[in-house]
Parts: structure tokens; sequence; C-alpha cells
């Protein structure tokens, strides 16, 4: 699994010790919690994105916490996760002792990549009653998203679209913040002449470029995750692309792949905006709230990066499979997943 192999590599040099080997078979996805755990009903969602184990007897999940509106749930620590594991000898998940079993949860930023995909709509009514707006706003987002200091884990492309066929790159994939601002700063009145709006067709352009950079950081060995921010102010025009296919490419995108809406004025189609932007999504009704409203979909997308754990342990289980269950508690609210885990082989000498 190139996945796995990018883990080891990436925690290895930040000292988290792995094991050797590891399996493609080693999990299967299950169903629901045991009542005899008495969970209240789940206001977390936690989403498994990888899982595998190492010998002599390391489990190990990536998963991802958002709330039940979608809305990440980032900088959770340790002390917010409550680990279960259930075997054959017993009638109902047993609480897993950290000291015993070295359990860890480690920050995403050792182990994944997170690529932002800014997408402006610069029609005519943008570009004639709106520009400097957008751009302060634009602005204030790529302050928000992208890091202070350059990082490789953090992404950032500009992409702008009028009623071409095409979507038009402003600034390719970079981690240059300074870079990204400048090119929103030099967009000029002029930069377009085309008066309609191919927000369909941004949509399904804009997915399948978030698409490629997932596969492309997965053939480098890397975990990644993309966010899709489309803003706009008015309708699709061009009907190059149906809305039928743009709401599809959204609904059977990657999991990894975050989509988020900015509306503006009162031309937007605000139902279809929000099925767009399924993760999240805001609506300015002029111009002077696009800042705030800029504000509100940057601090969820930030967060996007930052909702994504990795949990390992050294399981005492020697043999069979066996149910794993990972709580997330945060304050009142709480939720939980349920996985398995073939445990044959497994010996001391984890740690």
């Amino acid at each position: 699994m190139k996945i796995i192999k990018s883990i080891f590599s990436i925690l290895a040099i930040t000292s988290l010790l792995i094991a050797c080997g590891s399996s493609d078979d080693d999990f299967n996805s299950d169903g629901g919690i045991p009542d005899c755990l008495g969970f209240e009903k789940a206001t977390l969602k936690l989403t498994i994105q990888d899982e595998f184990t190492t010998l002599p007897g390391k489990v190990s999940v990536f998963f991802k916490v958002n709330d039940t509106e979608g809305n990440a749930v980032p900088n959770l620590q340790a002390s917010n996760f409550n680990i279960f594991e259930q075997g054959s000898n017993d009638n109902c998940p047993r609480s897993i002792s950290a000291s015993e079993a070295f359990s860890r949860i480690s920050p995403n930023e050792q182990i994944f990549n997170t690529n932002t995909i800014l997408v402006l709509d610069l029609s005519n009514s943008v570009l004639s009653s709106s520009l400097e707006e957008l751009k302060v706003a634009s602005i204030s987002f790529i302050d928000e998203v992208m890091p202070t200091a350059a990082s490789e884990q953090f992404k950032m492309a500009i992409y702008w679209f009028d009623g071409e066929e095409m979507l038009h790159e402003l600034n390719p994939l970079t981690t240059d913040k300074d870079s990204l601002k400048m090119a929103v700063e030099g967009i000029t009145e002029d930069i377009s002449t085309d008066a309609s709006t191919n927000l369909y067709g941004a949509v399904v352009q804009s997915t399948k470029i978030a698409d490629d950079i997932l596969k492309e950081n997965e053939e480098k060995d890397i975990l990644a995750a993309s966010s899709v921010v489309i803003f706009t102010d008015g309708t699709d025009q061009a009907a190059r692309v149906s809305e039928s296919t743009a709401i599809s490419t959204v609904e059977n995108a990657d999991e990894n792949i975050s989509f988020f809406t900015i509306g503006l004025g009162n031309e937007i189609d605000a139902e279809v905006l929000e099925r767009i932007g399924k993760t999240g999504t805001a609506v300015a009704s002029n111009k002077d709230e696009l800042v705030d409203t800029f504000e509100d979909i940057s601090e969820n997308v930030a967060g996007q990066a930052k909702s994504y754990y990795l949990f390992e342990y050294c399981s005492p289980k020697r043999s069979g499979v066996n149910d794993l269950i990972i709580q997330a508690v945060q304050g009142e609210k709480q939720g939980s997943v349920k996985t398995s885990f073939d445990a044959t082989g497994f010996t001391g000498g984890c740690k």
C-alpha cells in the first residue's frame, strides 16, 4: 500500500516508532456501536480514511472528525478520545488502557497534506460592481487558510471563470502565500469580456483538478485532501454543463474532497449552491458583507486540515478478528466509529 508506506516513512522522521510489515486486508468496516456502551445519540461523525496493522501487534487508524452538519472538528487532543476493543471472549467492548497499550493520537501535520482550490466568478457582473470587495475578501481568505511560513503541507491554487468553456488559472498550486495575494491584487476589470457564467462547468472542472491533486499525492506516497471553494454572484447562464451533472460530480467525488460555496446578492440560487457546497456554504446579501462571508468559509476550510487524526496502539489481542471502536468527545458532543482488525500473528514487544 503506497499510502501506508508513506505514513511509515514520515512518522519515522518524527520519531514515532513503527513496526515492520502491513496488510491491505487487515481491516473490514463494520456496522453499529453495541448498546452496552451506552453512548448517546451521535453529534460527531468519524470517518476512517485508512487503517492497517503492523507486527508484532500495532493497530493504526487514520480518521477524520466532523459534526453532523459537516463542519470540521479540529485540534482534538488524546484526552478527547476513548478507545474500546472487543474480542471473541468479550461480551461488551473493553476500554483500552493508554499506559498498557502505548496508545497515542498523533497530529495530522505529520502525515497529511491539504490543498485548497479557490474558484472565483469573474463574469461581468462581478467585475463591474464588486471586484474590489472580492479582492479584499479573497486576500483575507488566503491569510486565514495559508500558514504564515510556507509549508509543503499547505498549498493553494486560484482559478476563475466567466462564460467560457474552460477554467482560467490565476495562480498555480503553491505554498507561497504572497504569490497568491499578488495574483488576486492583479485582477483588473478587463480580465474578462464574457458576460455569461459557466458555474456548473467550473464545478466539474475544479473537481477534476482537486481529484488530480489527490492522485498525484498518492503516486508520491502522500496522504492528502483537497478543498474546492467556489464564489459566484449568480446562476449558470452558459448552460455548457447541466445542473444535474454538476451536482452529481460533487456527490460522487472522492471523500477526501470538501466542497464550499460562497454566494453574493439576490440573483444566486441558494438551494443549488447549498448542494454544490455540501461541506459548507455562506451567502453575502451585498458586497460589503463579502469579507465576513469569506471569513466564515475560510475558518471551516482551515479547520478541515486539522480534523484528521492518526490513532495507534499496541493491541493485547493475539488471534482472530476483533472489533475496534473509537469515540470522540467534545464537550457535550460525541460520536464514534467501529471497525475490525485481524490479530493473527500478534505477539508481545510492540511499543
